[in-house]
């Protein structure tokens, strides 16, 4: 590893979505989110999939979970999702406070890439996904300053990039002097504006 490779404890990060998940209601899985093709249910059943695809890329443990693509298969949750997404989402931030997981290739989605890729990917999923969450079921977000700030800069870093349209919608245009969380959700493709009534 580099000196320049980043580096960064997910745990705070897993916490705050973990702690947004156990809010949400039964009521709310039918609830539009801000991902369009997902309700509350599927976008949970996201976060389930890819928290267990990069939690075994850390581990470079690859198989199935590291070879599926997000998009081959509409998520939804399982009966234990409220069990069972906690558990992975600690067993991710664990396996990623390994210096080894930044290093070397692995691979998440069917994709192989940099370990360090890997995690920069994975704390931008983290973060986005946890205002979507926050935003589809009416809770307050603060996501962890160190993971927005790396999320935050990893989409800019992005947005010239000829294959981001697979990846994000168009950016959504943010004051530069907004704050970082709106600017990171506007560069993800994201309205900062969006309710559930939108």
């Amino acid at each position: 590893m580099t000196d320049t490779t980043p580096t960064l404890d997910l745990g705070p990060q897993t916490t705050v979505l973990a702690r947004l998940a156990e809010g949400v209601t039964d009521a709310r899985l039918a609830d539009p989110t801000p991902c369009p093709e997902y309700a509350v249910r599927h976008l949970l059943g996201h976060l389930v999939g890819l928290t267990v695809a990069f939690r075994d890329a850390g581990r470079k443990d690859l198989g199935v979970t590291t070879d599926t693509s997000p998009g081959s298969t509409r998520p939804d949750i399982g009966p234990g999702w409220r069990e069972e997404l906690p558990k992975v989402l600690a067993e991710l931030a664990e396996a990623w406070r390994d210096p080894a997981a930044w290093t070397g290739m692995t691979r998440a989605g069917g994709v192989d890439l940099p370990g360090e890729v890997a995690g920069l990917v994975a704390t931008d999923e983290l973060v986005i996904h946890g205002w979507d969450l926050a935003r589809a079921t009416g809770q307050a977000y603060t996501p962890d300053p160190a993971a927005l700030q790396v999320c935050h800069d990893f989409l800019e870093a992005a947005v010239d990039d000829p294959g981001r349209g697979d990846i994000f919608g168009p950016v959504v245009p943010v004051e530069p002097d907004a704050p970082l969380l709106d600017r990171a959700v506007g560069l993800s493709g994201r309205d900062p504006g969006w309710t559930s009534r939108s």
